[in-house]
């Protein structure tokens, strides 16, 4: 009986271990997201220098789908490894009261950018190229954009198809043929 009581005890607290850390705006936190002002084009400018990719995390408070990533795909040691060492990760709020300043230069609250980017779902990701032009919103000038929830091997592929710079047309491999190839990939290496 004491055997199952401590594995019943030591499964509950490797389940509080990996579950998501809700900040005091509601949102989920990782490690490798970044607390800044909201300037987008002061954010481009740090990731930039840091020889990292800009990534904008939108997320809203009771989004179920945030915490699904959060505790089934972001905790992932290799994956947040790879997020960590390579991109520069921005968390926004799609119902969000606090100011942000896009790549045009308008400076709104969080919502606000939200309607003006038409983004309608959480969580969603922006991967934004190392330079935008001045007059460029985050959405217009984003080389890829994930909206939604996806497993561990889709979000590695994408996070990795943008670091790659896969999306640059002198390469020709769009996300969906790549994405096909790595699972080829995988399947190969886990049938040896």
């Amino acid at each position: 009986m004491k055997r199952i009581f401590g594995m019943i005890v030591a499964w509950l607290l490797a389940g509080a271990v990996s579950a998501a850390e809700l900040g005091d705006d509601g949102l989920h936190k990782a490690p490798w997201m970044r607390d800044t002002f909201k300037d987008l084009r002061e954010d481009l400018e740090e990731a930039s220098g840091e020889g990292k990719r800009l990534v904008l995390f939108i997320e809203q408070r009771g989004c179920v789908y945030c915490k699904k990533m959060h505790d089934d795909v972001f905790a992932q040691p290799d994956l947040a490894a790879y997020i960590e060492e390579n991109f520069f990760v921005v968390q926004m709020d799609l119902h969000g009261s606090a100011t942000a300043v896009d790549f045009d230069g308008e400076e709104t609250e969080q919502r606000s950018l939200m309607r003006k980017w038409g983004i309608l779902f959480t969580p969603t990701l922006v991967f934004l190229p190392e330079d935008v032009p001045e007059d460029a919103t985050a959405i217009e000038a984003a080389v890829a954009v994930m909206p939604g929830a996806f497993s561990k091997g889709t979000t590695l592929d994408l996070f990795t198809w943008v670091n790659e710079k896969r999306y640059a047309p002198e390469i020709e491999e769009d996300f969906q043929r790549y994405h096909a190839r790595r699972i080829q990939e995988r399947n190969n290496v886990s049938q040896d």
